[in-house]
C-alpha cells in the first residue's frame, strides 16, 4: 500500500539561526522514504529513495512524462546500461552519487555534477560551492558516502559567518502506511533538519551528485 507523498518537507523549517542568509532548492519535490510505496527497503533503499526524490524535482522542472521509476526500475536501467550485472535486479545493493548520475542522465537526459569531498576533509569548505549552485540551478542534491554510508538529500545551505548548515532530507524515516505522516512530525523527528556542516564525519568521504538543470522561477 503507497503513503501520500509530502512535498518540499524543508519548508516550514525556520533558519537555523537568526543571521545570516539561507539558499534553498526552488520548484517542487515529493519526499520518498522507506517503505512509502509499500516496498520494503528499510536497511538498503535510502540512495534509491533520494534519487526518487531528486527525480520528483526533475519531472517537476522539466514536464517530462517520465515518471518517477520505481527501484526496480532503477535497477534494470543500471543493468541495461552495462553498470551492473544482472544479477543486480531483485538484490538489496545500495546505490550511490554516480548511479544516480547515470540513472538521471539516462531516464530524463539530464546531466550532473559529481563533487568528492575527500576523508579527513572537511565539508565546510564545499560550502561555497554548494550556494552557487543553489543560486544558478537551485535545484535537489543527493549525498552519498562511505563511513557515513547514509545517503540524503541535501534542499539547502545556510551561511552565517562561520557557521554553515545544509538542510538535510533525510530518506530514512518509517510509518505504516495506514496513517498519514506531515512535514511536522518529519521536521520534529529530525529527518529534516539543518546539520551544522562540522557535524559531519571526518572519517568519511562524501559525494554530491548535482543536476545540472535550473529549476523554474516561480516557487
Amino acid at each position: 500500500m503507497s503513503q501520500k507523498l509530502l512535498e518540499n518537507v524543508h519548508e516550514i523549517l525556520p533558519d537555523p539561526t537568526p543571521s545570516g542568509k539561507s539558499y534553498v532548492t526552488r520548484g517542487k519535490y515529493k519526499y520518498y522514504h522507506y517503505n512509502c510505496d509499500g516496498f520494503q527497503d528499510v536497511g538498503w533503499g535510502c540512495g534509491y529513495r533520494t534519487l526518487q526524490s531528486m527525480c520528483s524535482w526533475i519531472r517537476h522542472c522539466t514536464d517530462s512524462s517520465q515518471e518517477v521509476p520505481t527501484i526496480k526500475d532503477i535497477q534494470e536501467t543500471l543493468v541495461n546500461l552495462n553498470d551492473k550485472p544482472a544479477s543486480f535486479i531483485g538484490s538489496r545493493e545500495w546505490i550511490g552519487a554516480l548511479e544516480v548520475f547515470y540513472t538521471v542522465d539516462a531516464l530524463y537526459g539530464v546531466s550532473c555534477k559529481i563533487v568528492h569531498i575527500p576523508s579527513n576533509g572537511d565539508v565546510k569548505k564545499y560550502v561555497s560551492l554548494i550556494k552557487q549552485y543553489l543560486e544558478e540551478y537551485a535545484g535537489f542534491i543527493m549525498m552519498g558516502g562511505d563511513v557515513d554510508a547514509s545517503s540524503k538529500g541535501i534542499a539547502g545551505v545556510h551561511i552565517s559567518g562561520n557557521d554553515a548548515y545544509l538542510l538535510v532530507v533525510d530518506p530514512h524515516f518509517v510509518a505504516s502506511s495506514s496513517r498519514d505522516i506531515s512535514a511536522e512530525e518529519l521536521c520534529s523527528k529530525m529527518f529534516v533538519k539543518w546539520q551544522n556542516c562540522s557535524d559531519f564525519l571526518d572519517s568519511s568521504f562524501y559525494n554530491l551528485c548535482l543536476p545540472l538543470i535550473k529549476a523554474p522561477d516561480d516557487p
